[in-house]
């Protein structure tokens, strides 16, 4: 069923209220900015919170409210398994409007930071092949953070960065 499967799988094992998703393949993603987007989504209360980079939404990570599940489910047993397009359903479905926070806005204000210090376009560059795994591991360098990366003979590549050791 895709990560719109997933999504749906896990809002409804959860007893939380809302749940933080983020793809693996995103391995420069800082943790502040899933914090902020958290955070963001606690006090506005609203279903559907995702970042935005130069004007453009980022499908993931994504804070999702449990009130989006109907909505969500919907979508996927109709056959729509876009997760922006189910997002985008589901906040309408709830009458809010899609909560997109400008990832410039929260670097401006020092709501969020790279520990690398790493520019925020670079973010969500994917990390799918040994070549991406490359390019990431000489921009997180190239920005003054130090990195761990492995991929695996089936091209799977995880990340650790330690830059805050040290």
């Amino acid at each position: 069923m895709g990560p719109l499967g997933g999504i749906c799988a896990a809002l409804a094992a959860t007893s939380a209220c809302r749940a933080v998703f983020l793809p693996v393949d995103l391995p420069l993603l800082p943790a502040s900015l899933l914090i902020y987007l958290l955070h963001h989504a606690r006090i506005t209360g609203r279903a559907i919170t995702l970042a935005s980079v130069n004007g453009f939404a980022q499908t993931f990570p994504a804070v999702v409210g449990r009130e989006a599940l109907p909505t969500l489910r919907s979508e996927m047993q109709a056959g729509r398994m876009g997760c922006f397009s189910a997002f985008k359903a589901a906040a309408v479905g709830l009458g809010q409007p899609l909560s997109l926070i400008p990832l410039e806005l929260l670097l401006q204000t020092g709501h969020i930071a790279h520990p690398g210090g790493l520019p925020a376009v670079h973010w969500f560059l994917n990390v799918n092949t040994p070549e991406d795994l490359r390019r990431a591991e000489g921009l997180y360098s190239r920005f003054g953070g130090t990195a761990a990366f492995a991929c695996d003979s089936g091209s799977a590549c995880n990340f650790r960065a330690f830059s805050e050791i040290v």
